[in-house]
């Protein structure tokens, strides 16, 4: 077994890779506006009702039309997977590492096939498709290792005349609801978590991004994963969604989105269904409201270029993006100078060209929803660079910086999931630290400072679950830096970490006498 290492990311200052990006885009082309059937026990099944998805940055380009599952299709599922679940979790948990590995290897031969899609119907610019699809690889590699690492379960100890046994065994029926940020990554990854324990999937994928999630569904099956295992399910979700989170014989959801829609599912699932004889786990990543702190004893050119990355890219439209930053006073007007001038040097425009830094965000909803942020942050911040949007031929946002914010506003509490940051003013970096963890979110942070006392009373005191220093605060890598938050970011589930596949399992002691 070769060593876990992260995916190496693409370098298209290369020609070769460049080219080869170009071609891959072009492939994507040619199969644009196809339609794809639901997946329910291998069984291709196409429905009247469609979801339609869309390019972000020509909002009339279809990239695919997917049949939309109705309750009716959803219970075909649940049925299957209950069946599947009973042969599927007596499978070899190497051998169901094995198809983890063999799906790797096949997406890497379509790296950038896999990064073009991403490109057309996420608008991922190519640096950031790139990574996305470079995660996936990772989650497939890390998770078929870690599977391999605990299958034999944990030490306990016997005593004489006596044998005692600490195992993992699955939990059920999964109920995988992936985002449409990272569409690949992040549903591939909660996915086969669940698969690689021996659990059986239905896969409910984003509304906006469902071709990427059908195209990775295609490699399982090539990959050697038996019919029946993962089912593709995309649909409402109010209608399919609920009702699967709702259905007795769902054992767990893995979820990754909002926190309403999180604590929402949280609440259903907590509640006791007839025919339901065990307690529902739910695996939930909800979001954030991120902070850069800068210290007055740190690199300043870093600084700035941390904020700008970090929020910025792909829009703004991650969960880790930094979305505020609190200055200490002694450099706060250097700081938001550089950052105005570094904002309004950035690029944007279709993700397709690769000049571009930006692109835009995803749908008509989210740019109606940040276009009305950026007004309300005019009234309680100073503009110094961007402000406009333009949606006539897709949903474009020029990246947006507020200054002068108050720490209560509402722009630097409440999530806006775009390309807009706010900066606030800090007497010294104890107030910095107080005013990052004024927020009732806890998934990322940064502190960019040359003062080791300072690096570890923020290690100690700023309260989230990925903490970072000199550096931005996106980013994560799988096996490196265990993703996941606190407060209402999530179930600091900490996905791509070394316990992440037991929270998909649950521990059965035996014990016998000799």
């Amino acid at each position: 077994m070769i060593p876990y290492k992260h995916e190496p990311f693409t370098d298209f200052s290369q020609e070769a890779n460049y080219n080869a990006y170009l071609e891959a885009l072009n492939k994507v082309e040619s199969y644009l506006g196809q339609d794809y059937p639901l997946i329910i026990g291998g069984e291709r099944i196409t429905t009247e009702d469609k979801i339609v998805s869309y390019n972000p940055a020509k909002k009339t380009q279809v990239i695919g039309r997917v049949s939309k599952a109705s309750r009716e299709l959803a219970e075909k599922a649940m049925q299957v997977a209950d069946e599947t679940f009973k042969t599927w979790k007596k499978v070899d948990p190497a051998i169901r590492a094995d198809v983890l590995f063999k799906a790797a290897a096949i997406i890497r031969r379509r790296k950038h096939e896999f990064s073009a899609l991403l490109t057309k119907e996420a608008g991922k610019p190519w640096n950031e498709a790139d990574a996305d699809t470079a995660e996936a690889i990772d989650f497939l590699e890390y998770y078929g290792r870690q599977m391999l690492r605990i299958k034999d379960g944990q030490p306990v100890e016997s005593r004489p005349g006596e044998y005692n046994r600490y195992d993992y065994i699955p939990l059920g029926i999964g109920i995988v609801i992936s985002p449409w940020n990272f569409p690949f990554a992040i549903m591939a990854g909660t996915t086969v978590a669940a698969l690689v324990t021996g659990n059986t999937v239905l896969l409910k994928p984003a509304s906006t991004t469902p071709v990427v999630a059908y195209k990775f569904i295609e490699v399982l099956e090539e990959a050697g994963l038996p019919a029946g295992a993962v089912n593709y399910v995309p649909g409402s979700g109010a209608e399919v969604g609920d009702y699967l989170v709702d259905h007795p014989k769902t054992r767990f959801i893995s979820f990754t989105g909002s926190r309403d829609v999180g604590l929402r599912i949280n609440q259903r699932a907590a509640t006791h269904n007839e025919g339901q004889i065990w307690i529902k786990r739910v695996i939930a990543e909800m979001g954030g409201k991120d902070t850069i702190v800068v210290d007055k004893e740190a690199d300043l050119e870093l600084a700035a270029q941390s904020i700008v990355k970090s929020a910025f890219g792909f829009s703004g439209q991650k969960c880790s993006a930094c979305s505020r930053a609190v200055i200490v006073e002694d450099v706060y007007d250097t700081v938001v100078n550089r950052v105005a001038e570094l904002t309004n040097e950035l690029t944007i425009g279709d993700p397709a060209d690769n000049s571009n830094f930006m692109a835009t965000v995803i749908d008509q909803a989210a740019f109606n929803k940040i276009t009305e942020y950026i007004e309300i942050g005019k009234k309680e911040g100073r503009l110094v660079a961007g402000g406009t949007a333009d949606d006539s031929v897709g949903y474009f946002i020029n990246p947006t910086v507020f200054a002068d914010v108050d720490p209560s506003a509402r722009i630097m509490k409440e999530e806006i999931f775009g390309p807009v940051v706010a900066i606030a003013k800090a007497k010294d970096f104890d107030e910095a630290i107080e005013i990052a963890n004024d927020t009732e979110y806890g998934l990322t942070g940064a502190v960019i400072t040359n003062n080791r006392m300072n690096l570890e009373k923020a290690r100690e005191d700023f309260h989230v679950g990925n903490l970072y220093f000199n550096r931005g605060c996106t980013g994560a890598i799988v096996g490196y830096q265990p993703f996941g938050g606190f407060n209402m970011s999530g179930t600091d589930s900490k996905a791509g970490g070394p316990d992440y596949l037991q929270l998909h399992m649950q521990a059965k002691t035996t014990s016998e006498m000799l």
